[in-house]
């Protein structure tokens, strides 16, 4: 059976202030265009309200400028964005685990596992590894030694989570992340490449979402830190001994290279690059596929994005680039001679 609200239930567990009818029913959320009566949507964008005045939906979330642009039933937020997300959830709950170990699960020798906590099968928790209460460890998913994931993580099927790793509260992590796997540490020995041995940690705060595929190296001596709140898309590779500040969130296909500390509130864009050792301020926002290749020392947009063109506009524009040292020295030149003529 779905489950619906009232907008007066609605509103009563989320806030805001509903306009109209309270008595209205909801049942799932849908974009102004798709929405159907029993269905709320929401405005974001002023530019939208063309929108809004054909839709079907049965209410709608809007900000306080737009409150009256619409007689709909409707709640009233200050962040209309945030209060839609806030509504799927409520409408949208995660599917139940039942809690215990599942027969076909490895479980090692002195791990503990809360009685609420969930183990599905084909799953392996390491020895002396703990499990805190009602997590979720998906099919196939690995928990290495003396690892300790706290309590309310979902973990989906085939994460696999390296041994002596401390993982903090409510923790998602999807399918096909890596965490503490070995950092890339290789030194030149006579002609061959020696293994620099990776003995630190990846310890991950409260709050953190990891995406598929996304790979997180232990340190190779001080740990890997990801701290509360942090917002990891699909495969992103976290080098060793990186930093991530609390509440940034990075996109999709980003790398940052081994010691690089990032603050906090940042917004990487997808693909982006950072290399190692540098550090970016808090409140530093990165375009998408931006290297960044020196420290960043005060908030603020950074991009270094050649923007695209046609092929062959392109290639006549590289050209110059190629030549621009030369210019910048015979401006320069000019900028003398224009001087001395100046003085005369």
């Amino acid at each position: 059976m779905a489950i619906s609200y009232r907008l007066a239930d609605i509103a009563a567990q989320l806030g805001g202030r509903v306009l109209g009818d309270t008595e209205v029913r909801i049942s799932q959320i849908a974009t102004l265009e798709r929405a159907q009566p029993g269905q709320i949507s929401f405005l974001t964008n002023s530019k939208y309200r063309a929108q809004l005045a054909g839709t079907k939906a049965g209410a709608v979330i809007l900000g306080e400028s737009d409150a009256d642009a619409t007689a709909l039933p409707r709640i009233v937020s200050h962040n209309p964005y945030a209060y839609f997300a806030k509504v799927s959830a409520l409408l949208n709950p995660l599917p139940e685990a039942r809690p215990g170990v599942h027969p076909g699960a490895v479980v090692g020798a002195g791990a503990k596992i809360d009685p609420t906590a969930s183990i599905a099968a084909n799953a392996v928790i390491g020895a002396g590894a703990t499990v805190g209460a009602h997590s979720i460890i998906g099919e196939g998913c690995c928990v290495g030694t003396n690892t300790v994931i706290g309590s309310h993580a979902r973990l989906y099927p085939h994460v696999v989570i390296y041994h002596g790793c401390v993982i903090g509260n409510n923790l998602i992590a999807h399918s096909g992340a890596v965490i503490g796997s070995d950092g890339f540490g290789i030194a030149m020995d006579e002609g061959r490449w020696i293994k620099i041995p990776q003995i630190g940690r990846v310890v991950i705060g409260n709050d953190v979402e990891i995406g598929a595929n996304t790979t997180i190296d232990r340190g190779a001596l001080d740990d890997t830190v990801i701290e509360d709140g942090v917002k990891l898309d699909n495969q992103i590779q976290v080098a060793h001994n990186v930093r991530i500040g609390a509440h940034t969130a990075i996109a999709g296909c980003a790398g940052i290279a081994g010691s690089a500390v990032i603050g906090r509130y940042c917004l990487i864009g997808g693909g982006a690059r950072i290399l190692g050792h540098l550090q970016l301020a808090d409140h530093v926002e990165i375009a998408a596929h931006t290297l960044v290749g020196k420290s960043i020392r005060e908030a603020g947009s950074y991009a270094a994005i050649f923007p695209f063109t046609k092929t062959d506009e392109w290639r006549r524009n590289a050209v110059h680039l190629r030549h621009l040292n030369d210019l910048v020295k015979r401006v320069k030149a000019l900028e003398q001679e224009l001087e001395v003529l100046k003085r005369k």
